[in-house]
């Protein structure tokens, strides 16, 4: 008499579609998802008082720098109306912040108090305009920012240097930096992204 076949038991698989899901969770707890940081900006204090003060800003003060949807980089102030390579935007800025020959087109200097240091002559009240295309790219966006974000850095460091002996980033942060940001502060203002055709 043959022998009959042995049946092979089979796997039981009633819990694989919780063990799935336990591991579905398990991996979305612990993976780290990046996330976009965006650029770090000081904002100035907030002053209730001023709300209703309506702002008006000489034209030899403001530097208006626009980005097309070429990405072709444009500036415009008091001594150049020019489109420009990205290269030259660092130099240009400083020049119309630091104003160093007092030109009657750059932002003019003015008495200004610092806290805990007194009263300095600066260009306080200039102002970057930057104002960019809906198509711009996003990494020529990044590189107007930088180079405009360096040109501040490399002030910065230059006063610091002459006023402390050191370097911005070697000043103490509670007393020097305080002073050299009050000296050259960060005066990058940025419009809502609008169409441009060309840069103009």
């Amino acid at each position: 008499m043959g022998k009959g076949k042995r049946k092979v038991p089979g796997l039981n698989q009633s819990s694989t579609a919780d063990i799935s899901f336990i591991l579905l969770i398990f991996f979305l707890v612990t993976t780290s998802m990046d996330t976009d940081s965006g650029l770090p900006r000081r904002l100035p204090d907030w002053n209730p008082d001023e709300i209703e003060q309506e702002v008006k800003v000489k034209e030899r003060n403001v530097m208006t720098v626009q980005v097309n949807k070429f990405n072709e980089i444009h500036v415009k102030n008091g001594v150049i109306n020019r489109s420009i390579d990205i290269s030259e935007l660092k130099e240009i800025a400083k020049y119309f912040i630091a104003n160093p020959d007092n030109n009657p087109d750059l932002p003019a200097f003015e008495d200004y108090e610092i806290e805990g240091y007194g009263v300095v002559q600066t260009t306080v009240k200039h102002v970057i305009a930057l104002q960019t295309d809906r198509d711009t790219n996003y990494d020529v966006y990044f590189q107007v920012q930088h180079e405009l974000t360096k040109a501040y850095s490399e002030l910065r460091d230059e006063w610091a240097q002459k006023t402390f002996g050191k370097k911005y980033a070697q000043c103490d942060e509670k007393t020097e930096q305080p002073v050299v940001r009050g000296y050259y502060s960060n005066k990058i203002s940025e419009s809502e992204p609008r169409q441009y055709g060309t840069a103009q």
